[in-house]
């Protein structure tokens, strides 16, 4: 970590509730940070009015946006909603940001790729979604970068935390516990690659950005790379839970959005901060575990 004066901030974090806002907003208020939480029934990032009253009303020094429409199939199913929520919302956001000198801070993904480059994306890559969801965070990012001119666009990938995502019912690492203690079979896909991320570690870095006053696109996820289906087995290794897991296809399932199929993450930014790039991804994942009461004795 680089070594930096850590200096008293007021910080408006959006999707105060989820599985990212939950653990930054801990993460903040043990550096001692001015922190002003609002989950979605206190601010709805989609109502101009009330989000303009709220940057004015605490004129933060950095807000930091983790509220988003995050369910893939549902965004391409619900386009008008998913533009509202993950781009138009960032427009009107990055205006008023611009307006009031706070900082923007959004939390973007690895699916604005395509996925067909065959190793890991650095922030110089050139984006190319190939799904709605990826389109409108890319489109949010456009409009945070373009329209704010004290800017942290964060891109991340496969993140499951504590708290779970509420619109994905918890997250994948609980999904494949819960299948395994039923004693189901898991048919888990295994030719799409990412880079599985800890929320928990993910907060942790936005704070060091935050600290050294980082700007531009970064990439922050956990070290490494793996299919989802070398993700479940080692989450079963791990915990010493037994069942089948099943290697399949992803086109062998029926969804709505398309899924890019490689798009691990990989930081050429984080250097230029003195800032160590995230432990290997089975790292975290034995922590995660511990931290629930499942990792294997």
């Amino acid at each position: 970590m680089a070594v930096v004066t850590v200096r008293k901030l007021k910080v408006l974090v959006t999707g105060a509730s989820g599985q990212l806002g939950s653990e930054l907003v801990e993460k903040l208020l043990k550096r001692s940070q001015d922190v002003i939480a609002m989950n979605r029934s206190q601010l709805d990032i989609t109502n101009r009015e009330a989000v303009s009253e709220a940057i004015k009303y605490h004129r933060p020094d950095v807000l930091i946006n983790c509220a988003a429409m995050v369910n893939v199939d549902s965004c391409e199913i619900d386009i008008e909603s998913a533009f509202k929520v993950n781009a138009l919302s960032l427009w009107h956001m990055a205006l008023v940001c611009n307006k009031v000198k706070t900082k923007l801070v959004q939390i973007s993904t690895d699916y604005v790729f395509d996925g067909c480059k065959g190793s890991p994306y650095n922030e110089f890559d050139q984006p190319n979604p190939v799904n709605i969801y990826g389109m409108t965070k890319l489109v949010g990012e456009l409009f945070v970068r373009n329209y704010c001119e004290k800017h942290l666009v964060v891109r991340t990938a496969g993140l499951y935390g504590i708290r779970g995502s509420r619109a994905k019912r918890g997250n994948f690492v609980e999904f494949v516990i819960a299948a395994a203690m039923r004693g189901e079979p898991l048919h888990i896909v295994r030719d799409i690659v990412t880079s599985p991320t800890f929320a928990a570690d993910l907060a942790e870095k936005l704070c060091e950005l935050i600290d050294v006053e980082a700007e531009g696109v970064i990439h922050v996820v956990n070290s490494g790379m793996c299919s989802w289906h070398e993700f479940a087995t080692y989450v079963l290794q791990l915990s010493g839970l037994n069942t089948e897991v099943v290697p399949i296809s992803a086109d062998e399932l029926s969804r709505p959005a398309k899924r890019p199929k490689y798009t691990a993450l990989e930081s050429a930014r984080l250097s230029e901060f003195n800032i160590k790039p995230l432990r290997w991804w089975g790292e975290a994942l034995r922590d995660y575990l511990w931290m629930r009461g499942m990792l294997k004795s």
